[in-house]
């Protein structure tokens, strides 16, 4: 499965890593993603999902199903 975020739809990004002699070869930034389990009341049932620890600040801050609103009205998630 690729590193992507279900919920915001972060992504690795493409960088250089640079030494000492200035040699620059080509690396991966990825997501800080986190496999969790959350409670959804309205639904009355346990969702599983794969998200990005800034997601996680969102969800504590606005709520699972809040959040989970915001991702199917932007496409992010098609459940």
């Amino acid at each position: 499965m690729s590193r992507v975020c279900e919920l915001t739809g972060k992504r690795a990004m493409v960088g250089n890593n640079v030494s000492h002699a200035m040699n620059k070869t080509k690396r991966k930034f990825n997501a800080n993603l986190v496999k969790k389990r959350f409670f959804i009341p309205e639904e009355d049932r346990w969702v599983t999902l794969k998200v990005c620890t800034s997601a996680l600040k969102d969800i504590n801050k606005k709520g699972i199903s809040a959040v989970i609103k915001e991702a199917k009205a932007k496409g992010f998630l098609q459940k």
